[in-house]
C-alpha cells in the first residue's frame, strides 16, 4: 500500500537567513487513514522529522520546492528531497490555472478552512504570543492552523488528480 506524506511548515519569517523554523507539520496518508505529527520548539531535528515520515512513498507540498524543503535543509541539515520522491502541488495547480497561494487555491476549489482570517503573518505573531507571553492558546490555534494546511494538501491532491 502507497504511503503519502504532507508536508508543511510555521517559521518567524521568509528569510532563510533570519528567520526560525517553529512548526513542522506532517500528515501521513496510509489507504482511507491519516494521522498528523507536528514538531516544535525540541523536536524540531533531523532525528525526529525523519521518525515522522518513516514509511512514506512520496512527499507532497505546496511551494515546499521553493521554501519548505529548503528552509528545512538549512536549518536542519537534511534534504528531503534526497530521501523521498516530492511533488509539489503548486506546479500541479499552475498547470490547471489556479494561482495563489494556498489559500487562494484552496477558496477556488472549494475546499473550506475551519480557522478564518489566519495566514502566514498570523502565524508569526501566535508563535511570538506564545513564546514572549508562554500563550499556550496562541500555540494551539497555531498548531490548528498548521494541521489544517497539511490535511488540505490531501484535498487538494484528490482535486487535482495528482497521483
Amino acid at each position: 500500500m502507497k504511503s503519502r506524506a504532507y508536508i508543511d511548515i510555521e517559521t518567524t519569517g521568509l528569510s532563510i537567513s533570519y528567520a526560525d523554523l517553529t512548526v513542522i507539520g506532517v500528515a501521513i496518508e496510509q489507504g482511507d487513514k491519516i494521522q498528523t505529527v507536528q514538531l516544535i520548539e525540541h523536536e524540531l531535528s533531523e532525528i525526529e522529522l525523519l521518525a515522522a515520515l518513516a514509511g512514506a512513498d512520496e512527499l507532497y507540498s505546496y511551494n515546499g520546492s521553493r521554501f519548505d524543503l529548503p528552509f528545512i535543509r538549512a536549518k536542519l541539515g537534511v534534504d528531503l528531497r534526497a530521501c523521498f520522491k516530492h511533488t509539489d502541488l503548486m506546479y500541479a495547480c499552475w498547470r490547471n490555472n489556479l494561482m495563489g497561494g494556498l489559500k487562494v487555491v484552496e477558496r477556488r476549489l472549494g475546499i473550506e478552512r475551519k480557522l478564518q482570517g489566519i495566514d502566514g503573518r498570523a502565524a508569526v505573531r501566535l508563535w511570538y504570543q506564545y513564546v514572549n507571553n508562554c500563550d499556550t492558546e496562541a500555540l494551539q490555534t497555531l498548531l490548528d492552523y498548521n494541521r489544517e494546511d497539511v490535511l488540505n494538501l490531501q484535498l487538494l491532491r484528490k482535486r487535482l488528480g495528482v497521483q
